[in-house]
């Protein structure tokens, strides 16, 4: 079908993968029993803010395989030049269980330190420890059993059906050769069902939309059942009833109580971070606030940041909500 799978580190990294000519990632987690479901069809991005709590609909049981132990991953002073450069400058932090916003303007740094973090670059200085383990020291397989990363480009070509591309983050835990199991096929329907793209898994991907492919990456993510999801941009492409429905996900994702997960994205979508419970401000590949987004100073930080170009304000419910500044 003109497809190659590539897995960072070797065969069964599953950080990575490459399918009909486009690299993205293909590791991840799954919800406790809840299915995706979209907001109404005239959501506007004030519904957006206020819809994230609503209760979706239950997707099919399906228990994901964790380690019992909590997740950890450990970023230290970590510097990355590409070029002449430098696009990350002593960034450190720490990621656990719960969902992480990580935001900032244009050319910020965000995608590089994702991609670092998911072991994809190499810091020219600092470290990134999983678990308390350096990453690259990791063998593959075991990277693949904890990271999942989603990157931003989720353009796709070739004759792949959805389900043979959400089949694809299975590689993390049979490798290449493994042969899938009737629990392999149990975890992608269950990632189909969360990201509502089962209805048509026979349709080839270049009759998708962009919005219908973002989802279908995110459920190849979702089948791999890692612990960690680094996802680069998720919502592209996405309406916002999807918008909606993917923070639902994320929230639970992260609040599971039989296993939570480390759910780290990378947003433009503003209205959508400060749904998080922790936002990272990043600018000029450093670390400019830490903290949850009701936190005074990490909303002075993500004002200045932007340049003043956006308002911040307590919405009914307690949580900030965000405005352009046009006047």
């Amino acid at each position: 079908m003109g497809e190659r799978v590539e897995a960072v580190g070797g065969p069964a990294a599953g950080v990575a993968a490459t399918t009909a000519g486009h690299t993205a990632g293909h590791t991840a987690a799954h919800t406790a029993g809840h299915a995706i479901e979209p907001a109404g069809a005239n959501a506007i991005e004030p519904a957006v803010e206020q819809a994230v709590g609503d209760e979706p609909a239950r997707a099919p049981e399906h228990a994901p395989r964790h380690a019992s132990a909590p997740l950890n991953l450990q970023a230290d002073a970590l510097h990355v030049r590409l070029g002449l450069r430098d696009v990350l400058r002593g960034v450190s932090l720490s990621i656990g269980a719960g969902w992480t916003a990580l935001v900032g303007p244009n050319g910020a740094g965000k995608s590089t330190l994702l991609r670092t973090l998911a072991g994809l670059l190499r810091p020219a200085g600092g470290q990134v420890r999983l678990q308390g383990r350096p990453l690259h020291h990791l063998p593959a397989a075991e990277r693949a059993r904890h990271l999942a990363w989603l990157a931003q480009q989720g353009e796709v070509t070739g004759e792949l059906t959805v389900r043979e591309t959400v089949e694809l983050g299975r590689i993390a835990r049979l490798g290449l050769l493994g042969t899938p199991g009737p629990e392999d096929q149990h975890a992608v329907d269950h990632a189909m069902a969360l990201t509502e793209c089962a209805p048509w898994q026979g349709r080839r991907l270049h009759e998708l939309s962009g919005g219908e492919r973002q989802r279908v990456l995110l459920a190849r993510v979702l089948a791999t059942e890692a612990p960690l999801l680094l996802l680069d941009e998720p919502t592209t492409h996405l309406d916002a009833p999807h918008q909606v429905a993917l923070a639902r996900l994320f929230r639970r994702l992260a609040h599971d109580a039989a296993a939570p997960r480390a759910v780290l994205t990378v947003l433009h979508d503003l209205p959508i971070a400060l749904q998080a419970d922790r936002l990272l401000v990043l600018e000029g590949g450093a670390l400019q606030a830490d903290g949850p987004p009701t936190d005074a100073n990490v909303q002075a930080a993500l004002i200045r940041t932007f340049g003043g170009a956006i308002r911040i304000a307590p919405g009914t419910d307690g949580r900030p909500r965000v405005a352009l500044a046009l006047d």
